[in-house]
């Protein structure tokens, strides 16, 4: 069983939550702050600790089969109110006093992480970034960039297994090389065909894929690079104030990804090495790859839903760097102005060309 668990601040009580601004913890309610590192022993209590039993709640609707066992109650500390949840939840809040909490049995034994690579930019940074993300396509609908309304920020610790192997790649291409001269009647093009043949030897270090099948694996990739050389040993302080969750895709289950990127960057990186043509075409490829070990690892990743038109619009930050992705509703009315100026400009060429030839 999980247990419930807050970091409270020892001056006044309240709960307290990891600061991405200070790197530290922080009291909202009297500004105390605390280094990460100071509340390690309370994590070591945690393991020690055997947690509380919570009933589930059998009033209401009937659960559907199955559903029950993927649900959690919990009671909060600080109000009593319940907190529902899902059986991946890690860490979120109480939706009656908005109090940070950590289910600390989540993250335990095998489902611990070993790294976190901390929340650098917070909340108000997350806006101002998808704000200026707004600002800069042109063909963005003005109210869009207006009045758009944002239905959800949070800020959510994502599950990724960091995959480390040793590849021995191979590749084949097709390359031409095409030489033009002419005389006083014609003008000859030749095109010179060529075998091209690349192989080496690469390290690969923590490629991440990422172990919830709540996010997209193409949303989470675009939105990478992440630093790992920015990444602590896992402590559940740094959870507090955010969500988490534990992983819910095994390692064996996301090695065949980590391999399709592993091969992916092997040809994309031969094929960088083969220059001086005009154009270049993969024929076949072949990786062996050895010495794979995995680590299990969160990363803070900032979704974010806005409300434009009825429809519901997702983009996802980058918690560490700030790199953001998402679709941007295109302007008609941008639009058909664009082809209308085209269609202005080119008019008077037609004429003036029709002209030339007698035709108009």
């Amino acid at each position: 069983m999980s247990e419930l668990f807050e970091y409270k601040c020892p001056n006044c009580g309240g709960s307290v939550e990891f600061d991405s601004g200070t790197q530290k913890m922080k009291c909202p309610y009297c500004d105390s702050e605390f280094d990460v590192e100071a509340l390690k022993n309370m994590d070591n209590r945690l393991d020690e600790e055997q947690p509380d039993e919570f009933a589930w709640n059998n009033g209401g609707n009937q659960w559907e089969e199955g559903e029950e066992e993927k649900m959690s109650i919990f009671v909060c500390k600080s109000c009593g109110g319940e907190i529902v949840c899902d059986e991946n939840t890690a860490a979120t809040s109480c939706p009656y006093c908005d109090n940070p909490v950590v289910m600390s049995g989540r993250l335990s034994g095998t489902l611990k992480p070993e790294y976190v690579i901390p929340f650098k930019l917070d909340k108000k940074q997350a806006k101002e970034t998808l704000k200026s993300y707004i600002g800069k396509k042109k063909f963005a609908p003005k109210l869009f960039a207006s009045e758009n309304k944002l239905e959800e920020i949070k800020g959510i610790y994502v599950p990724f297994w960091l995959f480390d192997s040793d590849a021995d790649a191979a590749a084949s291409f097709r390359a031409t090389r095409t030489t033009t001269w002419s005389d006083r009647k014609y003008r000859y093009t030749k095109t010179d065909h060529y075998d091209v043949f690349r192989k080496g030897n690469m390290r690969f270090e923590n490629i991440p894929v990422d172990g919830s099948t709540k996010m997209a694996d193409e949303l989470m990739e675009s939105i990478e690079p992440f630093d790992f050389g920015e990444a602590v040993d896992f402590q559940t302080a740094y959870l507090s104030g955010y969500l988490a969750d534990k992983y819910d895709v095994g390692m064996e289950e996301s090695i065949e990804r980590a391999n399709a990127r592993v091969k992916s960057s092997c040809e994309e990186t031969l094929s960088n090495t083969v220059y001086g043509y005009e154009t270049v075409m993969i024929n076949n490829s072949s990786v062996r790859i050895s010495n794979g070990a995995a680590k299990y690892a969160l990363y803070p990743v900032w979704m974010i839903n806005t409300k434009y038109k009825g429809e519901t619009l997702t983009f996802a930050m980058n918690g560490q760097s700030g790199k953001l992705v998402g679709n941007i509703p295109c302007s008609t009315s941008k639009l058909a102005a664009l082809f209308a100026g085209i269609t202005v400009i080119a008019t008077p060429i037609i004429f003036i060309v029709g002209k030339f030839f007698g035709l108009i």
